[in-house]
């Protein structure tokens, strides 16, 4: 019996491929993921900080400032809000065919006790701007509920500019003290 030819013995340069290559390039492309997606969290980091107030970040022009509501605000259910009840005001409204008057009864909602209290110095001056403003109105402009909520949010800007706060822009969040005054309703309003 003849032996068989033995095997020509490979080069050393070309083994056959290993299973370690899979592994490395598995490895590579998980490095790769990583660093992608801490780059990615770096980057939302450094832009929300950016929006967040950074001093030295471009300012936002102020078409796009108007566009953000102001946040909600939360009720603490164990703090009551606080009311002040101001006198009922009846004025003459501006002329619009016939003569018509206006007679509202209006509270305020306050900060707190403290501010309520505090507003029985500024009131002569509080009623004078409301007088004027009430009486500057046509019966048309206060007869829908839109015209009313702004009849509100003016006699709001008018009283916390009486006390020395700035008037509050639409849409606008001022990063100020909060004003003393947060709203105004109207407990009676008729228009006759």
């Amino acid at each position: 019996m003849a032996k068989a030819p033995a095997k020509p013995e490979a080069p050393a340069g070309d083994a056959p491929p290993k299973k370690g290559g899979k592994m490395v390039l598995i490895i590579i492309i998980v490095v790769l993921v990583l660093i992608l997606l801490v780059g990615g969290a770096l980057a939302a980091l450094l832009l929300l900080k950016k929006g967040g107030g950074d001093e030295h970040a471009e300012k936002a022009p102020a078409a796009a400032e108007q566009l953000v509501p102001p946040p909600p605000t939360a009720v603490d259910l164990t703090k009551p809000p606080v009311f002040a009840a101001l006198d009922p005001f009846t004025v003459n409204l501006r002329r619009e065919g016939s003569d018509h008057y206006l007679q509202a009864v209006i509270a305020l909602r306050v900060a707190d006790q403290k501010t309520a209290d505090a507003l029985k110095g500024f009131m002569p001056e509080i009623r004078h701007r409301i007088n004027l403003l009430l009486s500057s109105k046509l019966p048309s402009e206060v007869q829908t509920i839109e015209g009313r909520e702004l009849l509100a949010q003016e006699i709001l800007d008018q009283i916390n500019e009486s006390l020395g706060f700035p008037r509050q822009q639409p849409g606008r969040v001022i990063a100020a003290a909060q004003p003393p005054i947060q709203a105004v309703l109207f407990n009676s309003f008729i228009i006759q």
